[in-house]
């Protein structure tokens, strides 16, 4: 075989790698709450966070998502007491409610990367109050799992919804303000 079509292969396969790989995409661009729907909260952008000022309710990130990996940092605003989350999977609201049911990766003081409903899904790594902390969730099939600040928190199994929305959780009556920023997801499935 010829040097240049073993180097043309070569190219090939890397383009190939290139086109089919999935990339990390900004959910949030820190301009603006394009992209976002909110609903029965208020949320602005502040210093390339989202700020979410008031209410209960939700910031949903617009289009559904499948196979993922959502990677962002939260920072609580309150000193005493905070609550917030990061729903996943879900379909609706519930009439008369501000939330969906599930899955959530909480983000209420002393439950901090906790996920309800799963025995495994209780975190053990500490997180910082007052400071930025990531989360890297991956959901795969019936899978899911999550890194707190780059180590691993938990993986639980029994998801059982193929996709659905993506929002940050408004609680702020009881819970405070939250900031969030540098949300990207990849997914690892089509829409």
């Amino acid at each position: 075989m010829k040097k240049t079509t073993i180097w043309g292969i070569a190219l090939l396969c890397i383009a190939a790698r290139g086109i089919f790989a999935a990339e990390p995409a900004a959910l949030f661009d820190g301009k603006s709450l394009d992209g976002w729907d909110v609903i029965g909260c208020e949320a602005v952008v502040q210093d390339g966070a989202i700020l979410i000022k008031d209410g209960n309710g939700l910031v949903q990130a617009k289009g559904t998502f499948g196979d993922f990996v959502l990677e962002y940092e939260w920072k609580a605003l309150a000193g005493e007491m905070w609550d917030s989350g990061v729903y996943f999977r879900y379909d609706e609201v519930p009439e008369g409610r501000p939330w969906p049911k599930k899955y959530q990766v909480n983000l209420r003081k002393g439950m901090e990367g906790n996920i309800d409903g799963f025995p495994d899904g209780k975190n053990a790594v500490p997180t910082k109050a007052g400071d930025w902390n990531k989360f890297e969730l991956t959901v795969k099939g019936a899978t899911a799992s999550l890194k707190v600040n780059g180590q691993d928190a938990w993986t639980v199994t029994g998801l059982d919804k193929a996709a659905g929305f993506i929002a940050l959780q408004a609680e702020v009556p009881k819970g405070g303000q939250f900031l969030f920023r540098n949300i990207r997801v990849t997914r690892l499935t089509a829409p």
